[in-house]
């Protein structure tokens, strides 16, 4: 009889296991995300990656696992710490995958591998970029977890009180989106990196690169269950709905981008309309992941 429950209660329980893994691996990549993108904008690390020999590369990501596996073991990639050097491991091993996967993606994106690239080529960038994508899936849980159990609920309020209270929320989350964008793309504006990406980007690429950065600021802030997720669903004004206000945050961190871009000579008006798009594009996608960073923290 016990044998015969176990096989009928098995399929729940693996469906609420891979859920959970599924949930701790989208986790691990937004945290990831928020950590790795300002060095994918780095071309002096595409260029040691792009000439790296395989016994520094061997080098440099066996330190990159111990790294991890020193993190995973302190803090726990997951809502536990692992207590076993199994474990441990296993998460590790998982932790570089993570890492590997979306430094692929977003290089692969930003056509800095293609398929003219080495494979020798393609694993250095892919290695020596990953570097803080791999430290950030390490530290997903401890630093970026959500407190699940604080409560939500908030009072009634009169009609008024209310509209006062969606202006100020929406404000608030204009606010912290541009924070978080002007953080990001203040870093990253003045290099020569993001004219050298938008000349090489085809409108596919472009239209591509909007997707991805919607794709992952929606994940970072709805998804992956970071700080004061909950509270975003229960959000009031322009930003109430998370599609809306994925769309309307991408927007703002497009515009805080281009002013970065004006401040800094990267923009004159005297450029078509088209190099302000393709550039606004390139920098639009660490611009709105700093944006999701900003909403999640407010």
């Amino acid at each position: 009889m016990m044998k015969g429950h176990n096989r009928h209660t098995s399929p729940t329980s693996a469906r609420t296991a891979f859920k959970k893994e599924i949930r701790d691996s989208i986790r691990g990549a937004a945290s990831g995300f928020l950590f790795g993108i300002p060095l994918l904008y780095t071309m002096e690390v595409w260029w040691i990656g792009s000439y790296a020999e395989p016994l520094p590369m061997l080098i440099a990501l066996f330190t990159n696992f111990v790294v991890v596996f020193l993190l995973i073991r302190t803090e726990g990639f997951r809502g536990t710490v692992d207590t076993t050097m199994r474990d441990t491991s296993i998460d590790s091993i998982q932790t570089l995958a993570i890492g590997f996967v979306c430094t692929a993606l977003t290089l692969v994106l930003l056509r800095q591998i293609d398929l003219n690239t080495s494979i020798n080529e393609a694993v250095g960038k892919i290695i020596y970029e990953s570097v803080p994508f791999t430290l950030g899936v390490a530290v997903a849980d401890s630093f970026l977890s959500g407190d699940r159990s604080r409560d939500t609920n908030t009072p009634k309020s009169s009609s008024s009180q209310s509209k006062t209270a969606e202006i100020n929320a929406t404000l608030a989350d204009v606010g912290a989106t541009s924070i978080g964008a002007l953080f990001i793309a203040f870093t990253i504006a003045p290099t020569q990196e993001v004219p050298m990406l938008a000349s090489a980007m085809t409108p596919p690429w472009l239209l591509a690169t909007i997707a991805a950065s919607l794709l992952i600021s929606y994940g970072i802030v709805f998804v992956a269950g970071l700080t004061n997720q909950a509270k975003r669903y229960q959000q009031t004004g322009l930003f109430h709905r998370p599609i809306t206000e994925t769309f309307i945050a991408y927007i703002v961190s497009l515009l805080s981008g281009l002013l970065m871009l004006w401040f800094f000579h990267q923009l004159s008006f005297e450029d078509p309309w088209t190099v302000w798009l393709s550039h606004a594009i390139v920098l639009g996608l660490p611009a709105s992941i700093g944006g999701a960073a900003g909403r999640i923290v407010v």
